[in-house]
Order: structure tokens, then C-alpha cells, then sequence
């Protein structure tokens, strides 16, 4: 171990990604300074997360990483300690979520790690590190979800219902908590009847079995939901778009099922219903900042705490398998330092 002219200790950990035998392969692994990209600022990073793409990369369940070796995460916190530009300074507090992390860009999984200026966002007022990294991409996700059918005008507090699936989730957990707050009717889908009291809690008051809507059914259906935030793709998204009501919309963020949708037109030339793509990773700085000024003004911090886990940079390897297979509940923030 060594010092270097900034006082900074090298070599540090890292979860690393590599080839082995022509596969990804992720393992802690020791990296020095002059291993990291070269950009603009040096973030020593104390929180990251755990989100359904990491578990893929980490696992090697998903092939997320584009060119290897990659330092896996996709999120994180911590603090400035070096930097190149003028609005960045050494001691400001940091968030990065998205922008390519674990996939183009080396990533959180790091107890330091040089990222280019455009990638962070100040740590939003009110949050701690550990709170910001226990929303994370998840939660700032589901704030965009929300958003999305609030300002389209599909979902109005107390009138018609809202469906989340992939309830027990990242995004799904802190989106109930959300609409909840905000006073909308929140049905819950998932395959754990044993987490029905924690979603309860949460703010759902009423639940679908995840069975009910993984298999193909008809293009038109019984209509039900006003809005829904769909995390599972594939036959689920196509069955809740074929259930909601004339004029609703649905807010698609990820394909945790599939990335197929085997639906019809119909639900939109008939119904009117609007699928809304929401995309986190590459959101421009405006709609982050509004996304986490929303999660300020509207998430329980009591809920938060109640969904959230908190666990060592140790136990990454065995989670990412948990949240592959779908063992996982709420949200994990990984204590990096």
C-alpha cells in the first residue's frame, strides 16, 4: 500500500469485470490510480446500489459490459477529491446514475473512480449519500415513471387505480411509495404473496399475482387501470396495456421478462391508451434534477428507510445472483468504503 502526492492510498478495491475464457467474469480485484480513465474528476466513493442491470453484470447473467475490463456499478456517492474543471471542486458531494456506467464507462463498484464532469449531479439537498444511493437508478427511475404519466394527464390522485408491477423491486417499491404520498389507488403485481404486508406498508392496497399477467392473452381486456409502470416487458406489458382504460397510458422502464411486446394496436387506435418509453440512463441533466427534486418533495423518508438494505462491498457477488433470480425485496445500498 502506498501514499501518493494528493494523500491518496493506493491500491483500492474494486469489482472488476474480465474476460475469462471469452465470458465476463466479475471479481474483486486491486487497482491503482493510473488503472482509471482519464477524465475530468477524481470521486472517492463511499455508496453505490444494487440494481436489477448490475445483478446481470455482476452475475455475468447479462452481457451489460460493451468492452471489458469494466469496473461494474451504475451508480453512485461520494466525494470530489481532484478535479480538472471549474464547477467541480475538491470536497463537493456527488451522485452519478446511468450515463453508460458498467456498460461504457468504467462504474461505482470502486472505492474510487475518475468520471467525466457531465456525469454528476450534485448531491440533492436533504439527501445523505447513503439515502440518495438507496434511491438510486431504481428510485430516480420510478420518480421519471411517475412523472411521465402525471404530466401526460393519464392518472389524477384518489380516482381510477395505478398498477406497479415487478412490485417488490427497486423501481417497483419506491414507485408505490410515491403514488401512495401523492394519493393515487395503488394495485401491486408480483409473485410473493409473503411480501403483500411489506407492499401494504409501503402504500398498496390491493394486489395481482404476477401468473395473472405473464401469459399471452387477449388483445383487449377487461379495462382497470388508469396509469401503470411496467418493469417487466413481454406478456405483462402487453396485458396491461390491453387493461387500461380509454385515454390511460402506461410508463415502460425495463424488460426484467422480456424485451418482446406480443401485443396488438388496438389498445391505442381503440382505447387511446400511450405507452411512454421512460429511458434514466441517458436523461439529460434537466430532467434528473427535476426527477430528484420530485423525490425531495414526495417520498417518505420513513418508507425509504423501511425498504432499504444495507450491505458491504463483500456481499455484491452473492446478491447479484439473489436479485437475478428474483430473491431480492426493495432496495440495497452498498457501503463501499
Amino acid at each position: 500500500m502506498t501514499t501518493t502526492q494528493a494523500g491518496l492510498i493506493e491500491p483500492f478495491n474494486a469489482l472488476v469485470i474480465r474476460d475469462v475464457e471469452g465470458k465476463p467474469k466479475a471479481g474483486f480485484d486491486k487497482l491503482t490510480f493510473a488503472d482509471l480513465p482519464d477524465n475530468d474528476v477524481l470521486v472517492e466513493i463511499s455508496h453505490s446500489s444494487l440494481n436489477y442491470k448490475d445483478g446481470l453484470a455482476v452475475s455475468g447473467k447479462g452481457r451489460i459490459a460493451r468492452r471489458l475490463p469494466m469496473v461494474a456499478g451504475i451508480d453512485l456517492a461520494g466525494t470530489v477529491v481532484r478535479s480538472k474543471v471549474s464547477e467541480w471542486q475538491a470536497g463537493d458531494k456527488v451522485v452519478v446514475n446511468g450515463w453508460g456506467l458498467s456498460e461504457t464507462e468504467w462504474g461505482g463498484y470502486s472505492q474510487f473512480q475518475s468520471l467525466k464532469s457531465k456525469y454528476l449531479t450534485r448531491l440533492p439537498q436533504g439527501f445523505t449519500p447513503a439515502e440518495a444511493m438507496a434511491i438510486g437508478t431504481a428510485g430516480y427511475t420510478a420518480a421519471l415513471c411517475v412523472l411521465a404519466l402525471e404530466e401526460w394527464g393519464a392518472i389524477t390522485p384518489g380516482k381510477g387505480e395505478v398498477l406497479v408491477t415487478g412490485a417488490a423491486g427497486g423501481v417497483g417499491t419506491v414507485a408505490i411509495s410515491l403514488l401512495a404520498k401523492r394519493g393515487y389507488k395503488v394495485v401491486a403485481a408480483t409473485g410473493r404473496e409473503s411480501q403483500h404486508d411489506f407492499l401494504r406498508d409501503l402504500g398498496a392496497t390491493d394486489f395481482v399475482a404476477r401468473a395473472a399477467l405473464a401469459e399471452a392473452g387477449k388483445p383487449l381486456q377487461a379495462e382497470r387501470w388508469s396509469g401503470a409502470i411496467d418493469s417487466v416487458g413481454s406478456n405483462t406489458l402487453a396485458n396491461v396495456l390491453a387493461q387500461t382504460t380509454y385515454g390511460g397510458a402506461v410508463a415502460a422502464c425495463g424488460l426484467a421478462g422480456g424485451a418482446d411486446l406480443p401485443g396488438t394496436v388496438l389498445p391505442h387506435i381503440l382505447r387511446g391508451v400511450a405507452l411512454l418509453g421512460v429511458d434514466s440512463v441517458m436523461a439529460p441533466q434537466k430532467k434528473r434534477d427535476r426527477a430528484w427534486a420530485y423525490l425531495a418533495e414526495n417520498l417518505d423518508r420513513t418508507k425509504l428507510a423501511a425498504l432499504t438494505t444495507t450491505v458491504s462491498f463483500a456481499d455484491l457477488p452473492d446478491l447479484a445472483q439473489a436479485i437475478c433470480k428474483g430473491e431480492t425485496r426493495g432496495r440495497y445500498v452498498i457501503e463501499i468504503t
